[in-house]
């Protein structure tokens, strides 16, 4: 079993507790009685040039602790500041030490839209975002079936919440595409192996119609990365852990998003 596989199976079974207390029914009921929004993530992520979404994560299952001061808050409103286009935020709790209330507290502090970076195996949790404040939720093909994917694509735009369809490669690309994605994330990261390449993003990019934003994820470190994706036509880049390292998280930005 692979890492991946791994964390979804742990999210069924934190979901099926959740349920337990919350059903279902009531969660949609309540998601479906708040306004449904304007799909502020996807809004944001269509720009001039390539846009930022800045992860909020204190650790991760390759990395291990990421972030021993975690001021959750404030790294928030210092990627507002530094005019990120949009800001994703780890609610898993076991992997990645995420929680539900960061998001929540966030949603409170900031207009900058809002990616729920957690596991989605379960229709439940997409209704729990909206909930929670988030703009967008993540969909990832390796644990979904194209039938579900499509589902959950579907109810996420009937309460006004984006999708982004996190891919691996080809064959999921086109699943993204089939399944209805208006947004298509590329991770550049191995699960299996750990292993970070970022040409993946360019090389699947000529896949994505340009009708469709796309997004690549993971492994982008410096000012260079950004650039060679930008030339390559990639709409958004998602960049966690090297921000999240830096002890001056705008100046960061500024410099990762230099277009040379």
């Amino acid at each position: 079993m692979n890492i991946l596989q791994e964390i979804a199976d742990r999210t069924k079974a934190r979901i099926n507790e959740k349920k337990r207390e919350f059903p279902l029914e009531q969660i949609a009921e309540k998601a479906r009685a708040l306004p449904r929004g304007g799909f502020a993530f996807e809004k944001a992520l269509h720009s001039d040039d390539i846009a930022l979404i800045c992860e909020i994560k204190k650790a991760s299952p390759s990395k291990g602790v990421i972030a021993e001061d975690f001021p959750y808050l404030d790294i928030a409103k210092d990627y507002q500041a530094a005019g990120a286009a949009a800001i994703s935020v780890l609610t898993e709790p076991y992997y990645f030490q995420g929680s539900d209330e960061y998001l929540r507290e966030i949603a409170d502090e900031v207009k900058t839209p809002l990616l729920r970076k957690d596991f989605t195996v379960d229709e439940y949790m997409i209704f729990e975002a909206k909930l929670l404040g988030a703009s967008a939720v993540l969909l990832i093909c390796s644990i979904l079936d194209k039938a579900t994917l499509s589902e959950y694509i579907k109810i996420a735009h009937s309460i006004g919440l984006s999708a982004l369809v996190e891919t691996h490669d080809e064959s999921e690309v086109a699943m993204a595409l089939e399944a209805g994605a208006k947004i298509v994330g590329v991770n550049n990261r191995n699960l299996k192996t750990f292993e970070v390449d970022i040409t993946l993003s360019e090389r699947l990019r000529a896949l994505v119609p340009p009708e469709v934003i796309f997004v690549a994820e993971s492994g982008i470190q410096t000012n260079e990365d950004v650039n060679r994706l930008r030339k390559a036509g990639v709409d958004a880049v998602l960049i966690g852990e090297t921000i999240m390292r830096s002890k001056d998280k705008r100046a960061e930005i500024l410099q990762l998003t230099i277009n040379s």
